[in-house]
């Protein structure tokens, strides 16, 4: 992600922020966010530096916004302009476009800047980006069918950012085998770029990786739009920095997590932020696993079936339709960047449905507040936090009776928390 997003910080250092060590409180924040992608944490070092005075370093793309959340919240990033307006745009002028025919066992490799309309059907062709770092490239997908033994069918080797564009047509990608490397580079997806890369569009693209993910990101990873069916081995959705959806339909079968943030070497990424669009999840590990920040501020989101439900350092729910059916925990906090775990509820329509044994519907190994939002939870526990817990607003409900405050929360896993009722199995409108 580079120079053109932005990021406004107030009153608060960029350890501060990470460190979320959220006070409980009864007033319900306003869409406010503590998502940090790559460009974010690189410009948070200057908000490091004029926080103690009270001022506010905002980016380019965000030029006078400011965003303030409840009291007690310590986020304050206003996530307007984390997607830009071409991440937006579901069609495109295809005037000055290239058009492009693909050929079986013919690579090919885009090396300029510019619009790119990619058609036919072929086997064993790997289109590769391999253009300047400041470049931005669109890929059209105009009924695009590309099945490949051991490489990606889209590898993005360099670029400033790339957008994978369909149109309204039906388009398919599919690796069947085990993934070769591009010298020191491990290729482990359908779709694998080393820079920003978006999806958007108003047709379909199904991906199946029979031993590796489905789409795997270096920086970000953005969906606007479009509708996407994935199969994968591995992880559906990677990103090194940060997973960012505003629209668009997803299905993910997973045989190990559907959505996937993690940055080993910088602690602030690995982040997943949610403000839209329709997600249906099965996966045989968790569905939703950020190693920084998972915050959803709106969307459909259905959880068919997962160990972890939503999995992260820290957690933050302002709204949404979220419906979870978890093995585990439904979901879980835990330190994984930083010692301040915690869960925030402020809003949105939550369902958590349980499997049978030692699982939480809510499980923090730090701090938990719920302040706002409709819960139902359907489990044997439905809260356990090693910290503080408060019921400070909303509705909440455990097995079929409403519920006023968190009476039995603790700590050390098992079987903790608030017990309501028979628990387990797994309920109805799942």
């Amino acid at each position: 992600m580079k120079n053109n997003q932005f990021i406004s910080i107030k009153v608060l250092t960029f350890a501060a922020l990470l460190g979320l060590s959220v006070v409980g409180c009864s007033s319900v924040q306003d869409n406010s966010a503590a998502v940090v992608t790559s460009t974010q944490a690189a410009a948070a070092q200057t908000a490091a530096s004029t926080a103690s005075s009270g001022t506010t370093s905002t980016g380019e793309a965000a030029e006078g916004a400011e965003t303030t959340g409840g009291t007690g919240t310590t986020t304050a990033i206003d996530t307007s302009a984390l997607f830009t307006d071409r991440d937006l745009e579901q069609t495109v002028d295809l005037t000055a476009a290239t058009q492009m025919n693909l050929v079986s066992n013919q690579d090919v490799t885009l090396s300029e800047e510019g619009v790119y309309v990619l058609s036919g059907e072929a086997e064993n062709v790997t289109v590769t980006v391999d253009a300047a770092e400041e470049a931005k490239v669109q890929i059209v997908l105009d009924g695009v069918s590309i099945t490949n033994a051991d490489a990606p069918a889209l590898y993005v080797k360099s670029a400033d950012k790339v957008f994978v564009t369909s149109t309204d047509s039906d388009n398919h990608m599919e690796v069947t085998g085990t993934y070769v490397a591009d010298g020191e580079t491990n290729l482990d997806a359908v779709i694998f770029s080393r820079a920003d890369v978006t999806l958007n569009g108003t047709g379909s693209l199904d991906l199946v990786s029979a031993q590796g993910n489905g789409i795997s990101s270096k920086d970000d990873l953005r969906i606007t739009g479009g509708v996407y069916t994935i199969q994968s081995s591995a992880d559906a959705l990677e990103a090194n920095d940060a997973i960012l959806i505003n629209d668009g339909t997803v299905t993910i079968d997973t045989g190990k997590d559907a959505l996937h943030s993690e940055n080993e070497e910088d602690t602030t990424l690995g982040n997943i932020y949610i403000e839209g669009g329709t997600l249906n999840i099965t996966a045989a590990d968790d569905a939703i696993t950020a190693n920084n920040l998972v915050q959803i501020d709106g969307g459909t989101i259905t959880i068919e079936t997962a160990v972890e439900g939503i999995e992260g350092n820290n957690i933050i729910i302002n709204d949404g339709q979220i419906t979870i059916y978890a093995t585990d925990d439904g979901i879980n906090a835990t330190p994984k960047v930083n010692n301040n775990a915690s869960i925030e509820v402020n809003g949105g329509t939550i369902k958590v449905t349980m499997g049978s044994g030692d699982t939480d519907a809510f499980d923090s190994n730090g701090n938990l507040y719920i302040n706002g939002g409709t819960i139902e939870v359907e489990a044997t526990s439905a809260f356990d936090a090693d910290g503080t817990a408060e019921l400070n607003g909303g509705t909440v409900t455990v097995n079929g009776e409403q519920i006023t405050e968190i009476t039995e929360s603790r700590g050390g896993g098992g079987g903790g928390g608030f017990r309501g009722g028979a628990g387990g199995g797994r309920g109805t409108g799942q």
